[in-house]
């Protein structure tokens, strides 16, 4: 999987990932850790840990919102949590039904807002999601 980046800035930087963050992983492409250019495998969480930030990457509508479901209730447990959410690109030409439309639209009906957007890999587009300021 080729690194992405059409600004040059690592992907690491991009996402916002810093050395006190516990990090939970959902679905992460083989690879991951080369695609951030750092092993970060000492910062993910352990069993019922309550993460800094999460990156899902999801292949489907259905499978986006099951993994959202589930991290409802650490949105509320840890409201100024990071959540980045992966789809393929449309231009890699792999069949999904997700969208970047798709996550913000379901990302708003549930207290959360998009803040940022960047290329992941030359698959995967990725988007920032983050619990509003008013409702920390």
């Amino acid at each position: 999987m080729a690194i992405a980046g059409y600004s040059g800035t690592p992907l690491l930087k991009k996402l916002g990932i810093s050395e006190e963050m516990k990090v939970q992983l959902i679905n992460a492409p083989d690879g991951y850790f080369t695609l951030l250019e750092k092993d970060i495998s000492h910062q993910l969480i352990i069993k019922k840990e309550t993460p800094d930030f999460v990156h899902l990457f999801s292949k489907s509508k259905k499978e986006f919102e099951s993994e959202m479901k589930k991290l409802k209730p650490i949105c509320k447990a840890n409201t100024k949590i990071v959540i980045w959410v992966s789809w393929y690109k449309k231009s890699v030409g792999i069949e999904t039904d997700i969208t970047e439309t798709d996550i913000r639209n379901y990302a708003l009906k549930n207290d959360l807002v998009d803040v940022k957007v960047c290329a992941v890999s030359n698959l995967w587009s990725g988007l920032k999601l983050v619990v509003p300021i008013a409702k920390r």
